[in-house]
């Protein structure tokens, strides 16, 4: 492979690489493209999400900038974010400011009051302003206000918008079998996204919740964990993706309370952890398209690549890769600029130590078997 300001320009044999041109040998190894993280929070630096509204941005963009880099030490060269990242930080990162994944962000999550990305605790008094803005995401209801809402993620250059439909783990009123936002207002900011020619995540458990979701024209279901037949089909007819987080669970069950998940909220993990892999494997046979997610808080961020292991169990490893490569970059409309090494696409590489189609096992163990990070033509890890 031959790469030129960041760019593949040929693959193949026989290549004549420039006088001045970086030589990376790669013999009894294998070269593998840059990963892609479907869904991450990168400003996520405790699981205590509620507080992430009191820190100062400055203190936050500085917890983001270690965890952006070490996402990018374990491979995964484009992360999708979605909740808490914005225009800043993306612009920080393309412009070669700091360390890390080229960043798709959402902006800020939509949350009805009580919703999942409401942080509030029961005895805390209503939001003066109605459209309150709570760590990674704010809170608004009705449906014209959703409508301003989503349009001013994207006038704040959004990709996609991230809407709350449905309970979670890590908010303190809610309970993760309720649905969130009525169909008016789920239908209201996917027309909006429309509109803007972009599109809607949903964060979804249920199979009700993500039913209602999909039935309101959302493109990507995040998590899942309890999906019936009809989500299925569902997914099928729309040919809408499904983005499971199935290594945040188990990271949250042992190691959740040590770093800042309240109790309350460490008791709803359970209720969803061990169906994850029932209803990834009922996605798979099926032939749902499934992208790669991650979904860690705090110091569990360390984890991320432990996904591919998790997967592996229901899935062959060449499908999980598929996940972090191509079926990602078509998730998020970058199909033949990243997640494969082709003529035009990014210059975005791992060298491993083992063979990825076969064996989940090296990419799960980034420090001991993924031997350099090449992102637009430079080596970040060597």
């Amino acid at each position: 492979m031959l790469a030129v300001d960041g760019r593949v320009v040929e693959v193949g044999r026989g290549l004549r690489a420039p006088d001045d041109a970086i030589v990376l040998d790669a013999r009894g190894l294998r070269v593998v493209p840059g990963l892609i993280d479907c869904h991450v929070h990168v400003n996520a630096a405790t699981a205590d999400l509620a507080s992430l509204s009191r820190w100062p941005a400055s203190y936050t963009t500085a917890h983001a900038a270690r965890l952006m880099r070490d996402m990018l030490h374990r491979g995964f060269t484009t992360v999708r974010d979605t909740g808490g990242a914005d225009f800043g930080l993306a612009r920080a990162q393309a412009e070669g400011l700091l360390d890390g994944p080229r960043i798709v962000f959402g902006g800020k999550a939509l949350s009805q009051t009580g919703g999942h990305g409401d942080g509030r605790s029961s005895g805390e008094q209503a939001y003066e302003d109605p459209c309150h803005h709570l760590g990674l995401g704010r809170v608004v209801d009705g449906v014209d206000a959703v409508r301003v809402a989503a349009r001013d993620e994207l006038r704040k250059g959004a990709h996609h918008i991230k809407v709350m439909a449905g309970g979670g783990v890590a908010s303190p009123t809610d309970r993760i079998d309720s649905t969130q936002y009525s169909m008016d207002e789920l239908r209201a900011i996917v027309d909006e996204a429309h509109a803007a020619n972009r599109y809607v995540a949903a964060h979804a458990y249920t199979a009700r919740s993500v039913n209602r979701a999909l039935e309101a024209g959302v493109r990507t279901i995040e998590h899942g964990n309890l999906i019936d037949d009809r989500s299925v089909s569902l997914l099928l007819s729309s040919g809408a993706f499904l983005v499971p987080t199935l290594v945040t669970y188990w990271a949250l069950q042992d190691e959740g309370r040590t770093f800042g998940l309240p109790e309350d909220s460490w008791r709803k993990v359970a209720e969803v952890l061990d169906a994850g892999l029932g209803a990834l494997e009922r996605a798979f046979r099926a032939g749902v398209r499934i992208a790669y997610g991650s979904d860690l808080l705090g110091g569990m961020q360390r984890h991320q690549s432990r996904e591919f292991r998790i997967r592996a169990e229901v899935q062959p490893p060449a499908e999980v890769l598929r996940s972090a490569t191509t079926v990602a970059a078509d998730l998020l409309g970058m199909a033949g600029e990243i997640g494969v090494i082709a003529p035009g696409a990014h210059a975005d590489l791992l060298l491993v130590d083992g063979d990825p189609l076969t064996d989940a096992g090296p990419l799960s163990t980034p420090d001991t078997h993924v031997r350099t990070v090449v992102q637009a033509g430079t080596i970040v890890e060597r």
